[in-house]
């Protein structure tokens, strides 16, 4: 990045080694504390560097650090936070002696709070008012989305088994339909989405300084945007490339854009009036048949 020119970038999105222990392909994510502190000081400069007066930052980042980090970008780098969102999903790490590690704190970050791209038009989800209560009041547009982003399995069908019952589900996970298999830290494409939408233009740069499996520039193509970003390790590099060359600006994103809007109605849905007796079989433990316990998941 230090080769970049001063005040060249529009959007900059980062998702880098959480400093947790993860082997990577070329990289094992373990440095002392104060280590890892002095290199993100050094690449999160070189980003602020690189943004234009009115660009925008996104980090991406786990709770051991997200104190630190978004302190530094405040305090050193002279940033401001727009945002703080919790990306929430509930298939996480598991933890034997804490509560499961189960969201990723995004920080939404801006060199002029007065003066940035904020696209509100485009990511506008429907209000409560206009899906539950059917209120004449509702903003047609809908309203902007909460600080807290979840996904679910029926906004990502193909990627379920019929079997499972996680209802929020977290990254890429094996299962998943997008799953490039070759790199275990992979985000959504509908999360990127959102960002890049939001915080870009179409035409404009969207920098990536930790590219990994390519989401960020795939998602860039494919809305549009130029795209640049870097990557440590070749056979990272070379799947992202060979990913990138099978995009075409104006392909749609993988997975449903709103989770609220996919989710089926309730005047379509089933009741337990309606099921028919013949095939339930009665559990005398807990009242309920079998059959109506898995209706009330559903």
């Amino acid at each position: 990045m230090g080769r970049l020119e001063e005040g060249s970038v529009d959007l900059a999105f980062a998702d880098p080694p959480f400093n947790i222990g993860y082997q990577y392909d070329s990289y094992h994510d373990k440095l002392e504390s104060e280590k890892y502190l002095a290199w993100s000081r050094d690449w999160t400069a070189q980003v602020v560097r690189v943004l234009k007066p009115s660009g925008t930052f996104w980090l991406a980042i786990g709770d051991d650090y997200a104190a630190e980090l978004k302190v530094m970008l405040q305090q050193e780098h002279g940033l401001t936070c727009r945002s703080w969102v919790v990306w929430y999903y509930t298939f996480g790490v598991n933890c034997t002696q804490k509560f499961s590690r189960s969201h990723t704190h995004l920080f939404h970050m801006v060199k002029d709070p007065e003066a940035f791209t904020f696209n509100d038009e485009v990511i506008r989800v429907p209000s409560a008012r206009q899906l539950v209560y059917g209120d004449k009041r509702a903003n047609p547009k809908g309203r902007l989305p909460d600080d807290t982003w979840i996904l679910r399995p029926q906004d990502l069908p193909d990627g379920f088994q019929p079997d499972q019952d996680t209802w929020y589900f977290p990254r890429v996970c094996g299962t998943f339909k997008e799953r490039t298999g070759w790199h275990g830290c992979q985000m959504p494409e509908q999360l990127l989405g959102r960002v890049i939408r939001t915080s870009s233009n179409a035409g404009e740069l969207v920098l990536d300084p930790f590219a990994g499996s390519g989401t960020t520039l795939a998602v860039a193509k494919k809305l549009g945007r130029k795209y640049l970003g870097y990557e440590i390790s070749e056979q990272y590099c070379q799947y992202a490339k060979g990913r990138l060359a099978k995009i075409r600006p104006g392909d749609p994103l993988e997975g449903a854009a709103e989770p609220l809007a996919s989710a089926p109605t309730t005047a379509n849905g089933r009741r337990l009036d309606q099921v028919d007796p013949k095939k339930q079989t009665t559990r005398k433990t807990t009242g309920k048949t079998t059959r109506q316990k898995r209706i009330l998941a559903e």
